[in-house]
């Protein structure tokens, strides 16, 4: 199961699950640059498969192509029959089952989920077991340094889901109570790396070819997981990848490339949801598109208040 696990993983770069951000379109995006990295969807709550999709389609979270292998579904949930039964659905579609046990939200750390099970380990390692039994895919947790800044329990935590059968670890490196203030600590990420024996990504604040160069220098990490940093830079995955092959740093994409992938982004989230769905949806992407442009604060603004299709293609085509 390791040397799967070291396939899926070899470009050393994945995409970080984003709830409400990674989506089957962005996911798709990101894949047009990069062919190998490791996608991952965004959280899928076990309560919620567990209730047939409660008459939604779930489209836009389960929806992938044939070429998004490699690609891990993340599943989220504090029971472990209903974890085992969300692992046995997602099967079929995913190259790796992800566990979050991560996610600072309150509603979901409310729900004894996320990364409240940071501080609940016994559970935490019998959901890993559950997750085990419902799938014949590698099966990988995501979590951070702690529950707060008094309860760094990274190692420990990590150490028991190695042994309760995780075989791949992304931590994030903050804590709960910081959720995503401050700057994440990649330094103590090595403490991790170096007691276990399972691949480490490392995750936080990762938003560029050098700051991913300083984060694994730091973390001594098998790779890094790009979360925010993708986001109106699709392509950033790629060029880190890039990096760790060739040891060349590319440029920016050209703001023409970029408004060209924002453009491809609002239409395929239209074809996805629908227009008004799609256009209300793409609202909070506009401000990571639009950065380093002239005047991007109006522009965003403009660009927010607009429903009408054909008024928004109008406003990106006149800004380049």
């Amino acid at each position: 199961m390791q040397n799967k696990v070291n396939e899926l993983i070899k470009s050393r770069v994945s995409l970080a699950p984003m709830a409400g951000i990674t989506d089957y379109v962005l996911r798709s995006l990101v894949r047009k640059y990069s062919p190998d990295c490791l996608l991952t969807t965004e959280m899928i709550s076990s309560e919620f498969l567990a209730q047939t999709l409660q008459g939604r389609s779930g489209e836009e979270i389960l929806k992938r192509n044939s070429d998004h292998s490699p690609i891990s579904y993340q599943i989220s949930g504090h029971k472990p029959h209903l974890m085992e039964l969300a692992a046995k659905t997602l099967t079929p579609l995913a190259d790796m089952i992800d566990i979050n046990m991560g996610c600072p939200v309150k509603k979901v750390v409310g729900g004894q989920d996320g990364c409240s099970l940071m501080r609940n380990p016994e559970l935490a390692a019998d959901l890993v077991k559950a997750v085990k039994n419902g799938t014949d895919k590698p099966v990988s947790v995501k979590f951070r340094l702690g529950y707060t800044m008094d309860e760094l329990n990274f190692v420990e935590f990590g150490q028991k889901m190695q042994e309760a059968g995780a075989e791949f670890i992304t931590i994030h490196g903050r804590t709960r109570s910081q959720m995503y203030s401050g700057k994440a600590d990649w330094k103590l990420i090595r403490r991790l790396k170096e007691n276990v024996n399972i691949p480490v990504f490392a995750n936080g604040d990762i938003i560029s070819v050098e700051s991913a160069i300083e984060a694994l220098e730091q973390s001594k990490a098998d790779g890094v997981a790009i979360g925010r940093g993708s986001l109106g830079n699709p392509d950033l995955i790629y060029r880190i990848e890039e990096y760790l092959k060739t040891g060349k740093i590319l440029p920016f994409q050209p703001l023409e490339e970029r408004i060209s992938d924002l453009k491809w982004h609002l239409d395929e989230e239209i074809k996805l949801r629908g227009e008004n769905v799609g256009i209300k949806f793409m609202r909070k992407f506009y401000p990571y598109y639009l950065a380093g442009f002239k005047h991007a604060k109006q522009l965003r603004t403009k660009l927010v208040l607009e429903e009408d299709y054909t008024k928004i293609i109008t406003i990106l085509n006149d800004i380049i």
